[in-house]
């Protein structure tokens, strides 16, 4: 004879949810950062540029290369650049770029550039 019997559930139905299922209630932890800083109120204003034609002949030191650059520039017939490379000890690359970086820009002089019969070229600034 054989018996055939139900397979019984292991929970009941009635039973309770099991415990643990719901989650801890803690707070996030906070990352380690510096704090923010607030913003400010009132934006600065923007630094006003001078105008072109207001950067006129800054001094240069008395004694200094630049000072002596001038000195020769500023004669009657101005300076070769042979002159230049020789007072200053630089390179005639370097002789040309002052002549228009610092003197003709940053001074805001008119170097006026001249090439004479020998083929020698001339610099000279109006003083």
């Amino acid at each position: 004879m054989t018996s055939i019997t139900e397979p019984t559930s292991a929970v009941p139905a009635t039973a309770a949810p099991a415990k643990g299922t719901k989650k801890a209630s803690r707070a996030k932890r906070a990352r380690h950062v510096a704090p923010t800083k607030a913003r400010a109120a009132k934006k600065a204003s923007p630094v006003k540029k001078t105008p072109k034609g207001a950067k006129r002949a800054q001094s240069a030191r008395d004694g200094s290369k630049t000072a002596k650059v001038l000195n020769l520039l500023q004669r009657a017939g101005g300076a070769t650049a042979k002159e230049l490379i020789k007072v200053t000890g630089w390179q005639p690359h370097s002789v040309r770029g002052f002549l228009s970086g610092t003197v003709g820009k940053k001074m805001g002089l008119t170097v006026t550039s001249t090439k004479g019969e020998d083929g020698e070229r001339r610099y000279s600034v109006k003083a």
